[in-house]
This record gives structure tokens, C-alpha cells and sequence, in this order.
């Protein structure tokens, strides 16, 4: 059981539902402006370095590398945290360091590369802390797939936000060092503007009494081997999160010789995208169990893969023109991933191990998201084959691999839950 918020609020309409699902309106407006001060920094923090404080470009890199390695590695401690009952708190923990980090970054003299260093890594520590504490506390305000319409709305209301807050900051950048620094300040008040909405949410559960969900998605195999089979699929799917960012930006450039323009139209499709159809998809996709929207996830985004290595044999002329629409294919295979599997993993997870399991799921996703720019970078030079079709074949194991089917029973596999 868990306690509520200080308000109760009663769904009488979808939209109320949407709200009460996703941990009520403080909490959706707390999300907002946590999402406006991540847009408004995270895009910037390398120009930050690099400009206001005259690092050098490896040296401000290794710094925000060593703050993201850092952060996963605290994620078993923010697990254990949440697994002892703790929900707003560590959402509003996972904002206040940020905070901190802010402070740092403003306190850094020119020239210094520690507290920077240390500012990159209370920074790291909040971004990866948040998704697993954000998860948690929507489960346990939320069940079923009304909990799978509160994740995808909050993940299409924070790419809302840090889409806002970097066209803001990219509006800002004209003004050079003063405008960077306003925009960290503004971005520290950001942080904690949400961190007293989210804690002021005041919500804890008590795992253990919390009734299970696990059975609801296929009996028959224990957990433990199709969440580790899920983990490690989870890698390879996150991949498609840095494919608009980093693969498509280095071959329409370095191989097809297009104009710069042609990546930031993708980027800024690829969030309209998420912002306007992540809730529908998974609405639309709630017909099907969370298994097998999943699996049809890793098709889409190998048939993507696919694309793009069709499209880029077309050359220079038609060849941006075919990757930019087959983009939009590769956005719908990551809006079906990311509604399906966080909701996928809430399901499967034991109640009093929902934390650590999240804090799992959000460790290989993180570690796909650290390995992925040097495969793709890897890959490229091999050219559109070893790129395309390398991730288009681990896709497709990988969507295998969250089909394992239930040894006992027969009749198939990913099987629909009753």
C-alpha cells in the first residue's frame, strides 16, 4: 500500500487520470521545469567548459564522461533507496544535487578542470539517477496501463521541456560568456524550483505489501532469466536513442556530404515527434502485451537500419533527402521501445525489489548510451554495411531475446497476458 499526495485527485476524465497517474499536477509541473533547466544546460555543458572557462575540448570530454560513469555507478545505493519505500524524496534528491552541480559549475574559476570535473559529476549523478526514482514513483501511484500512459506521457512532457530549454539556450548564445553563465544560473534555479514540487508531493510506499504484477506478462519461466535477457537487450534497443544524435549527423556529413541542416531538421522532428505521439502509440500499442510491443519495437528499428543503408546508397542528391524520411520510421520504432520497456520492466519486477530491478534497467541503458557513440563512430569508417547492418543483425537478436519463450507450458511465445 502507499500513502497519497496531500491532495487527492478523483479521475473523472481521462486527462484526470493522466494526471493522478503521473503523480498529480505538482508533480507533472515539477517535471516541466526539471526537463526546461536539463535543455537549457545538458546541450551546452561542453561549450561551457570550452568557452567560459577555457578548458580544453579533451579535458572538459573526459570530465563529463567521468560525471556519467559516476552516476551509474551510484544507481545500486539509489535502488536500495527506493526499495526501503522512498519516492518523491529521491526524485526531488536526484534534483538537488543537480543543483549543487550548478553551483559548482558557477563557482569554477577559468583554468580549473577539478571542480568542473566535480560539477559534471553531481550533474551525471542526478541525470541518472532521475529516470529509476521517476519510474518508481509512477508505479506506485499508478497500475496496469494506465502506469504504461503515465510513463509515456511523462517522457513526452520532459522531451517538451528539454526541447523548449535548448531552443531557449540556442536563442541565448549570442550573447557568449554572460549569456552561458545566465543560463547555468537559470538552469540551478530551475532544479530546484522542481525539487520543492516533488518533494512537496510527499509520497512513500511500502514495497513489500504492494501486490505483485510480474505474472500478468506470460507465467511459466522465472523472472530472473527473462530480466536478465531483457537487460542485456535493453543495450542494444537503447542504441536508437544516439542514432539521430551521432549516426545520422556523421554519415549525412562525412559520407554523403550534406549540410548540416539536414541533421538538426531530423532532431528537431525526432522530438516533435516523441512530444506528439508517444501517448497515442502506447495507447494504440495496449492491445498487445508489453512482451510483444517490445519485440515489435526492435522489427520497426531494424527495418529502419535497414533504410538508412538503402537510403545512403543512393549518394549525394537524393541520398539526405531518403535518410531524413526514413528517420521518421527509426522515431516510431523508439517511441514503441521507450513506451513499452520501463513499463515492461515495472511489471516484471518483484514489489520489494521494484527500485534495485529499475535501477538495473536504467544501468544498461546507460551503459548502451556510453558505448553506442564509439561503435557507431567505430562502424562508420567500415562503411554503410558494417554500420547499418551491425546494428540492423543486434536489433533483430535483440528482439529475439525479450521473446524467451515459457519452458513448461506450450503454445508459443509471448504469449498475451489474460
Amino acid at each position: 500500500m502507499t500513502t497519497t499526495t496531500a491532495t487527492k485527485i478523483r479521475p473523472r476524465a481521462r486527462a484526470g487520470a493522466l494526471v493522478r497517474g503521473s503523480g498529480g499536477p505538482r508533480y507533472a509541473v515539477a517535471l516541466l521545469v526539471d526537463a526546461l533547466g536539463t535543455g537549457l544546460l545538458r546541450p551546452f555543458l561542453l561549450l561551457y567548459g570550452v568557452t567560459v572557462l577555457r578548458l580544453s575540448a579533451p579535458a572538459t570530454g573526459i570530465a563529463m564522461t567521468a560525471g556519467v560513469v559516476v552516476g551509474l555507478v551510484c544507481m545500486p545505493a539509489v535502488g536500495r533507496w527506493l526499495d526501503r519505500g522512498a519516492r518523491s524524496t529521491v526524485v526531488a534528491a536526484s534534483m538537488l544535487v543537480r543543483v549543487l552541480g550548478v553551483a559548482l559549475l558557477l563557482a569554477t574559476p577559468a583554468g580549473h578542470v577539478w571542480p568542473f570535473a566535480m560539477a559534471a559529476l553531481f550533474l551525471g549523478i542526478g541525470n541518472q539517477a532521475w529516470p529509476a526514482a521517476h519510474a518508481a514513483l509512477v508505479a506506485t501511484v499508478a497500475h496496469g496501463r494506465e502506469r504504461d500512459t503515465a510513463l509515456a506521457a511523462g517522457r513526452a512532457l520532459r522531451n517538451a521541456g528539454m526541447g523548449a530549454g535548448a531552443l531557449l539556450a540556442t536563442a541565448c548564445l549570442a550573447g557568449g560568456t554572460t549569456a552561458l553563465q545566465a543560463l547555468a544560473a537559470v538552469t540551478g534555479l530551475a532544479y530546484l524550483t522542481a525539487a520543492a514540487l516533488a518533494w512537496s508531493v510527499r509520497l512513500r510506499a511500502h514495497p513489500a505489501a504492494t501486490p505483485a504484477e510480474g505474472t500478468a506478462e506470460g507465467t511459466g519461466d522465472g523472472p530472473a532469466p527473462r530480466m536478465r535477457a531483457l537487460l542485456a537487450a535493453n543495450v542494444v534497443y537503447a542504441f536508437c536513442l544516439n542514432v539521430p544524435e551521432i549516426a545520422l549527423p556523421l554519415v549525412l556529413v562525412t559520407q554523403l556530404h550534406a549540410s548540416p541542416v539536414w541533421s538538426a531538421a531530423i532532431f528537431v522532428a525526432n522530438t516533435v515527434l516523441v512530444v506528439a505521439l508517444q501517448v497515442p502509440v502506447t495507447v494504440l500499442m495496449s492491445r498487445f502485451s508489453r512482451r510483444n510491443v517490445l519485440a515489435i519495437a526492435g522489427v520497426v528499428l531494424t527495418v529502419s537500419y535497414l533504410g538508412f543503408l538503402a537510403a545512403t546508397s543512393l549518394g549525394h542528391g537524393w541520398g539526405a533527402p531518403a535518410v531524413a524520411a526514413v528517420s521518421v520510421l527509426c522515431t516510431i520504432g523508439e517511441i514503441i521501445y521507450a513506451g513499452s520497456a520501463t513499463a515492461l520492466v515495472t511489471v516484471l519486477a518483484p514489489a520489494h525489489a521494484l527500485g534495485r530491478t529499475l535501477a538495473r534497467f536504467e544501468l544498461s541503458t546507460g551503459f548502451g548510451l556510453a558505448v553506442s557513440p564509439a561503435v557507431i563512430t567505430g562502424l562508420v569508417p567500415h562503411g554503410s554495411a558494417a554500420l547499418w547492418g551491425g546494428l540492423a543483425a543486434a536489433t533483430l537478436l535483440a528482439a529475439g531475446a525479450t521473446c524467451l519463450p515459457a519452458p513448461p507450458p506450450a503454445g508459443g511465445v509471448c504469449r498475451r497476458p489474460r
